[in-house]
């Protein structure tokens, strides 16, 4: 099973080290900033036209552009756009595409709610294609070259990871990062990323004098890239280590998709992926992917996850699961998403109480070029073996943020970095 020794870093896309020193450093240097833009902030909530309820993680873009943005938790979002900018769509896995006019949206103060309205696939939909799993997924990964970009691109991201110890936050950080996605079909296809800006808060004093690090920051995320990084999944090979079953039909930007669900089979012992593949039914490009590791072997899936602990410790991942979204643009499929969701249970020698830490990282494309692209100097480049949490020092900003496109924080991480660092200054968000 070489095949997958290659792609252990999709498991570890949430490497957690821990170790007793206590201190963060950074050597990058900052460069320069970005010139004033002109923009107008236009503040929303999507939400299920009838229940209300929020939809988390819907995807908000400018029509016929390459700006976006991605809801939080509580189905917020926060788009800085251009004045001369037209309408926004707004879609949702399993909801009818919305487009609404920008000038009639208030912008800056006022937020506004976004309804959307569910679209169920008549089972018949399903009855008159393939209806082998199997043979589906076979499809997907046939058609990879035609359905995904063939040129490199050069992305604004905006990235988040946050650690908790049992509710408490204990360390957050974030950056607009850039990234070189390179071709999905080319003898080079690695991707590359550089911190442009950033900014953190930690309370090391919470930590029981053990401070949890979580290595590869974006870069690690990025490899939920699927699509691109296929060897435990897609691939003709890989396939022999999973059971397929279609579980529905769903749409997906006003297009039928299967569900196409896998898990690791029985008599397979390494730790796999279990989850839910959503392949469109005309052209087989998979629009998302939801998936978990499998965590049933405790002590493999700790040897996979953790890189050093002190003694005393035991430590086992409880839960894994990963998310990737793609944007269809001019008939291709575009990377623009990415979350990873990891909670360890701690036990130390001598201890009556468990200790659960969770980590969360997320990434979030919110423009793109496919112009004069290039790739990053060796030297700027975020490397797997980095400590997001210390390098981001180096590139703060506090005059920076009022111009870029990020994640709306939930309430829960606002109240948590107020908590931990009350000097920390938001220039993009109300008080």
């Amino acid at each position: 099973m070489k095949t997958f020794n290659k792609f252990s870093l999709i498991a570890v896309v949430l490497l957690a080290a821990f170790t007793l020193e206590a201190a963060f450093a950074g050597n990058s240097e900052g460069r320069k900033k970005a010139g004033p833009q002109d923009l107008i902030t236009i503040r929303g909530k999507v939400v299920d036209s009838e229940t209300n309820a929020p939809l988390v993680f819907a995807t908000v873009t400018v029509k016929d552009s390459n700006v976006g943005i991605i809801t939080n938790i509580d189905g917020e979002f926060t788009l800085k756009v251009s004045p001369s900018a037209g309408n926004i769509e707004v879609s949702f896995l399993g909801y009818r595409n919305r487009t609404i006019e920008i000038s009639s949206l208030k912008d800056n103060g006022g937020k506004n709610t976004i309804e959307l309205e569910s679209a169920p696939i008549p089972i018949r939909e399903i009855v008159v294609r393939p209806v082998d799993p199997e043979a589906i997924v076979e499809k997907a990964i046939s058609r990879i070259s035609a359905n995904y970009e063939s040129v490199p691109n050069l992305m604004t991201a905006f990235y988040r990871e946050t650690i908790r110890k049992n509710r408490t936050y204990i360390s957050i950080g974030e950056a607009v990062v850039e990234i070189f996605k390179a071709p999905y079909v080319s003898d080079t296809r690695f991707d590359g990323t550089r911190i442009y800006k950033g900014r953190k808060s930690g309370d090391v004093e919470k930590m029981d004098t053990v401070l949890f690090k979580l290595q590869g920051g974006p870069v690690s995320v990025l490899q939920l890239d699927i699509v691109k990084n296929t060897e435990s999944i897609l691939t003709r090979e890989a396939m022999e280590y999973y059971d397929y079953s279609i579980s529905g039909v769903i749409e997906i930007d006003g297009k039928p998709h299967y569900i196409v669900d896998f898990i690791q089979r029985p008599s397979v012992e390494q730790p796999l992926f279990m989850g839910s593949l959503f392949i469109n039914m005309e052209t087989f490009a998979i629009t998302e992917a939801e998936f978990g590791f499998n965590l049933s072997d405790k002590e493999a899936a700790a040897s996979i996850f953790i890189r050093k602990k002190p003694l005393g410790m035991k430590i086992y991942p409880e839960i894994a699961t990963y998310r990737t979204k793609y944007r269809e643009q001019d008939g291709v499929l575009h990377f623009i998403y990415s979350r990873a969701e990891v909670k360890f249970k701690v036990d130390w020698q001598k201890k009556l109480f468990h200790t659960y830490y969770t980590t969360m990282s997320e990434i979030a494309v919110t423009d793109r070029t496919d112009k004069e692209v290039i790739k990053f100097a060796r030297e700027d480049k975020v490397r797997y073996t980095d400590v997001f949490s210390e390098k981001v020092t180096a590139f703060t900003d506090s005059e920076f943020w009022g111009d870029y496109n990020v994640i709306e924080p939930d309430q829960s991480i606002e109240s948590a970095i107020r908590r931990l660092s009350r000097k920390l200054k938001f220039s993009d968000r109300e008080e």
